[in-house]
């Protein structure tokens, strides 16, 4: 994912992970079109966007062909970052509900055993490791475990807030979505994406409309996918900016904005790759949810391997 920013910023770029696996997923060969056109393109982009095109100028063809490419390649990139962050979000909250039980079985038996070596032994310092194994199974409630799950970090969690909002409750199946709904969502993306508005009004509409495409994109439901493309294709019209400005200056600060945008993405990009499950996920970059059975299974190992040393221990009291 960061990869792919890079590469289009003429950056070295470290291990690709995240980005979504399909081959028109790429941003690279949209990068090395949009260096073709006029100086002004290395700039980036700009905010009066890419709306209906008022006419030619003379010698604006470069400068157009620069940022076609350009908005392809920040769009493609744009999905690569947001479908990452969707696996990034769903494996920690199957993470969470999956396994939760079981490193809480785990602390408990570490427990039960540094208690039952203390018992045997009377000496201090075991005591006083059976207090600390004790305090980890019985910690200080968070936020979280107050509400039950209800508020994380960032406010209402999916589940909390379609409860009150009288939906159905759909936590994640799965870290990554199938195949369809994955389909489904980047064609969508290309139709709607914000970065395709001509002004602030149609901006704000796309951004609204991809809240709701994210939404069902990280529940992995394709029908509610279809049901808004159809939704957007029979929507209102995008309207075009009324020509201020030259068509070449629109063009350059066009440019100007989408690398700046670029810049943004890349952020975001790295911070999602350097997060605790960020690097997790980089383990299994194919199969994320094959990752989650192999950690059961270590649990699962670990866990047995704990009861037969807390039998053990009573066997010989």
């Amino acid at each position: 994912m960061r990869q792919e920013a890079e590469q289009e910023a003429g950056q070295p770029a470290d291990q690709h992970v995240g980005a979504d696996p399909s081959p028109d997923a790429a941003a690279g060969p949209a990068a090395d079109a949009a260096a073709d056109p006029a100086p002004g393109e290395a700039a980036g982009a700009g905010p009066d966007g890419s709306g209906a095109d008022p006419g030619p100028e003379p010698g604006t063809e470069r400068l157009e062909r620069a940022v076609r490419v350009a908005e392809d390649a920040l769009i493609e990139f744009e999905i690569a970052v947001e479908t990452f962050r969707v696996e990034v979000e769903n494996f920690s909250r199957l993470h969470h509900q999956r396994l939760g039980p079981m490193y809480a079985r785990l602390d408990e038996l570490d427990a039960q055993i540094a208690e039952a070596v203390a018992a045997r032994s009377g000496d201090p310092e075991d005591r006083r490791r059976a207090e600390e194994a004790r305090a980890i199974v019985m910690p200080m409630p968070g936020v979280e475990e107050l509400f039950h799950g209800w508020i994380d970090s960032d406010g209402l969690s999916p589940e909390a807030a379609a409860m009150l909002n009288e939906q159905q409750v759909q936590p994640p199946s799965r870290v990554r979505p199938d195949d369809e709904t994955r389909r489904a969502y980047r064609e969508l993306v290309r139709e709607a994406h914000p970065d395709l508005a001509a002004d602030d009004a149609e901006r704000r509409r796309r951004e609204e409309f991809m809240v709701r495409v994210n939404q069902a994109y990280a529940r992995g439901d394709a029908e509610a996918l279809r049901g808004l493309a159809e939704e957007w294709r029979t929507g209102p019209a995008a309207r075009g900016p009324e020509p201020e400005l030259s068509r070449s200056e629109v063009l350059y600060a066009r440019l100007e904005w989408l690398a700046a945008r670029k810049e943004q993405l890349v952020a975001a990009a790295r911070e999602l790759e350097d997060s605790a499950i960020g690097a997790m996920l980089r383990m299994a970059p194919d199969d994320p949810d094959r990752l989650l059975e192999e950690i059961a299974e270590k649990l699962l190992a670990d866990v047995a391997e704990r009861e037969s040393r807390l039998a053990e221990l009573a066997t010989a009291g």
